[in-house]
């Protein structure tokens, strides 16, 4: 767990001035964010009407700016005019956000295309021009607040319409951005979070005095690591003691409870953060709730990133997932809110949490069953599932094991409370050891690979790299991967998990006996996450025959266990 010495030496290594915050201060004010975990991003301005990614499907006008977009200049500077989402209420996206169970909303109050989602003084590019005129910033502030939501706003300091960002003229650029700054953090009462942005190019923000002017405002307020990032830097980076957290995007952070994170990942299909058309679609429920518990169980927070379209209404299958992942949270939510990461570390089993003196475990692999964790120094007094019912665990001079059997199994995350007789909170987090796959390194080969690239090879589909994949040429319909165990095996269970769900539409997995391959299963859509088990099977050379496939398939891992046997 972050302890306050950590947070001291953090806190050391900018000057301490009169008034400088201490350790248990910052802890006090990051209090209520760390608790909450989970944050939505809004993502919406006029690209909406494009249904193409926003700020960077605007075509370069700023040599120093890196955005080749395939929309003309005037095309893009101009879809402001068009713009009136006469469906927008402020008060029903807030309603949805607390139905969701989040505990803070983070809307794109300047996006790095530079317009204004209020009304401003600083630059006339902004909502009050269109013909929607209403000031989003401000409904949404107040409509928050009426309800007891935390808001935030999304910042942009990169401006690449402003022909001055990055020129000799940068100093009347910061200017302007400042006097922004000065608008959106003063006129719309208590703001609780302000979320940077970065480009990868240098940080020409006059950083302290824009610090300062954020702090004079609203000195309360949350701000991520984002505004000190330049060349070369990460978002995994905290350059600033005025910086409260860091910020890793698309992916979930790793374990880390020295320093607060929170991951932004969005619910879009194609992994677009504005508006992707009817056509875009969204993440399975699976995948958007692993992102929550993942994040909670590594000690971090999920801002969970949502488009909203031209007409101002969340679309409905987004407002699906967010219904969805509210109704698990009133069932489990207390394995989430208010807990730290840990002791177990995040690992093949799933995750787990950790408040008082409850762990709270989240089962995510099915075929993890018993889960065995490492020992810890209090003792074991009770267990439940927080679906209903009793979790067998047993605590022993070795550790703990948890058995669930199929009844007591949910279709994704099955959380088991188990209850010590002291705290947990400082019990250094502990790695857990999970069943390695059979053909891990086994020899693998494919009929098709990408382009022939080698970063595409059948061999990362038997690497234990969940972030490497095999795939195939786009327009294939039909493929096979094989893998050479090296010796006769024995297995009786499988996971294939698919980086393009259902791209594959029918299979079956195949061994090599008496000179020709035998089907010793069938099966039609993989998914994410398909898990197969089936009568044991003895084989040294296993095969992945895909029958048909709705573009070319490509597989994150091809795993083979012995589970049971």
């Amino acid at each position: 767990m972050i302890t306050l010495v950590a947070l001291a030496a953090w806190l050391s290594l900018a000057p301490r001035g009169a008034g400088a915050e201490s350790a248990s201060e910052r802890e006090a004010r990051l209090a209520w964010w760390r608790e909450g975990r989970f944050g939505l991003f809004i993502h919406w301005g006029p690209v909406s009407l494009t249904a193409k990614e926003i700020s960077w499907s605007r075509a370069n006008s700023n040599p120093n700016c890196p955005n080749k977009g395939e929309t003309p200049v005037a095309v893009y500077d101009n879809l402001y005019r068009q713009f009136n989402p006469t469906n927008f209420d402020a008060g029903q996206w807030v309603a949805l956000a607390r139905d969701a169970g989040v505990k803070y909303m983070v809307l794109t109050a300047k996006h790095c295309d530079g317009f204004l989602l209020w009304h401003s003084k600083a630059s006339d590019y902004n909502i009050g021009q269109s013909p929607f005129q209403r000031d989003i910033c401000g409904e949404l502030a107040k409509a928050a607040q009426a309800q007891g939501m935390r808001v935030g706003w999304y910042f942009s300091p990169m401006d690449w319409r402003d022909p001055d960002f990055r020129t000799q003229r940068n100093g009347v650029f910061v200017g302007r951005i400042q006097q922004e700054l000065r608008e959106v953090l003063g006129n719309y009462g208590v703001i609780d979070l302000l979320w940077f942005d970065w480009d990868g190019g240098e940080p020409v923000y006059d950083q302290a005095r824009t610090y300062s002017i954020v702090k004079a405002l609203q000195p309360r307020i949350v701000v991520n690591n984002r505004l000190d990032l330049g060349k070369a830097d990460s978002d995994r980076k905290i350059l600033s003691v005025n910086a409260d957290y860091y910020t890793p995007e698309q992916a979930v952070g790793v374990y880390d409870d020295q320093r607060p994170w929170e991951s932004c990942m969005t619910v879009s299909g194609s992994g677009q953060w504005a508006w992707g058309g009817s056509q875009d679609g969204v993440k399975s429920f699976r995948a958007c709730l692993e992102m929550l518990v993942r994040c909670a169980g590594g000690d971090g927070n999920l801002l969970f990133n949502i488009g909203p379209t031209p007409t101002g209404e969340i679309a409905p299958e987004q407002a699906e997932r967010l219904r969805q992942m509210g109704a698990w949270l009133r069932k489990n939510g207390e394995s989430i809110y208010g807990t730290r990461g840990g002791p177990f570390k995040p690992g093949r089993y799933g995750v787990s949490t950790r408040k008082g003196r409850t762990v709270y475990v989240h089962i995510l692999d099915p075929l993890e069953d018993p889960v065995r964790l490492p020992a810890l120094p209090a003792r074991l007094v009770g267990s439940r599932l927080l679906s209903g019912g009793q979790a067998e665990a047993r605590q022993t001079a070795a550790g703990l094991e948890i058995s669930l059997g199929e009844k007591n199994r949910q279709p994704i995350d099955t959380v088991v409370a188990l209850e010590f007789d002291a705290k947990v909170g400082g019990i250094p987090a502990m790695s857990v050891p999970g069943a390695v796959s059979l053909a891990t390194k086994a020899k693998a080969s494919a009929s098709n690979v990408y382009q022939n690239q080698a970063e595409y090879g059948a061999d990362k589909a038997v690497d234990g790299n969940q972030e490497t994949r095999w795939a195939c040429d786009a327009g294939v319909r039909q493929a096979w991967l094989e893998v050479d165990l090296g010796k006769p095996v024995t297995f009786n269970r499988a996971r294939i998990s698919e980086a393009f769900p259902n791209r594959v539409q029918r299979f079956e997995l195949q061994r090599f006996e008496g000179g020709e391959w035998k089907t010793f299963h069938r099966g039609t859509t993989l998914g994410e996450a398909w898990l197969g088990q089936f009568e044991p099977v003895t084989a040294q050379r296993v095969r992945l025959n895909i029958l048909e496939a709705a573009d070319g398939p490509t597989l994150w891992e091809l795993e083979l266990f012995a589970n049971g046997l």
